[in-house]
């Protein structure tokens, strides 16, 4: 059985087929799914999605694109959805560098206070780092986030960059990118990663892995994560799996009923 912790199965790319693409994600053998809910629009239907499915759990936090939209209320309201039995971290939150949407200084700053939301909530956080990874690591460092740990989300950074995360309590992710041809150095950081610390996702709706690259993503492909990761540290499917699932389920305190 596979988890795929990170997925946006709320986006309206999927608001003709949700439910199917639910019901692939199954039979392709996900028995779990982590949905992001990462600004004022998602974050409601995340956590309507999660109290639909008894396997759907949901992160909450607010994405650095977005920060500029973001204020204390946010900040407050957040912390609200802690509680929620449901919500198992809070994320997706970071550096984004790539899309210039909103001043570096203020994406520090919301980062910032929601590490120490995570902290006070004793929540693993999900960190999105785009072409930021310096900043990523020195934030994460000087405000002891690995107090909680968490997940980096869809790793694209060096082995050095993966190695300081690691002393940090954090699992590194991998998504579709991985499964790409020309992933070399994706492929060499796997290689090297603890299998005590390794998590899949798919990031659905996006990144979709090959043969799909370029299409929709969906929950199901995880699978196709799932194998390349076996090929790569050679294991079987079975157990990259078994070991990719109890590490998502020891990440976010998740146990089996």
């Amino acid at each position: 059985m596979l988890i795929d912790t990170h997925t946006h199965l709320d986006s309206h790319k999927f608001d003709d087929d949700r439910a199917e693409v639910i019901e692939r994600a199954r039979a392709a053998g996900v028995e779990l799914l982590v949905n992001i809910g990462f600004n004022r629009e998602t974050i409601p239907t995340t956590i309507a999605l999660a109290e639909q499915y008894d396997f759907i759990y949901a992160a909450v936090g607010w994405h650095p694109t977005d920060s500029l939209d973001y204020g204390p209320s946010d900040l407050d309201w957040i912390a609200s959805l802690c509680d929620h039995p449901k919500v198992v971290a809070i994320g997706e939150i970071g550096l984004d560098y790539y899309w210039d949407t909103s001043p570096k200084d203020v994406q520090k700053r919301v980062f910032r206070e929601q590490i120490e939301l995570a902290k006070s909530k004793r929540k693993p956080i999900v960190i999105h780092n785009r072409d930021a990874h310096e900043d990523v690591v020195r934030i994460l460092k000087e405000s002891d986030a690995k107090q909680v740990g968490g997940i980096m989300h869809c790793f694209s950074g060096s082995w050095e960059t993966a190695k300081q995360c690691l002393d940090m309590n954090f699992y590194i992710s991998f998504g579709g990118p991985v499964t790409f041809k020309n992933a070399r150095v994706p492929k060499e950081v796997l290689a090297k990663v603890p299998l005590d610390r390794l998590l899949i996702e798919t990031d659905a709706p996006y990144l979709a892995p090959h043969p799909h690259r370029g299409k929709r993503n969906e929950s199901a492909f995880v699978r196709l994560v799932a194998e390349t990761v076996a090929e790569i540290t050679g294991k079987r499917l079975e157990e990259i799996a078994e070991i990719t699932s109890e590490n998502a389920r020891k990440c976010f305190s998740i146990g089996r009923k």
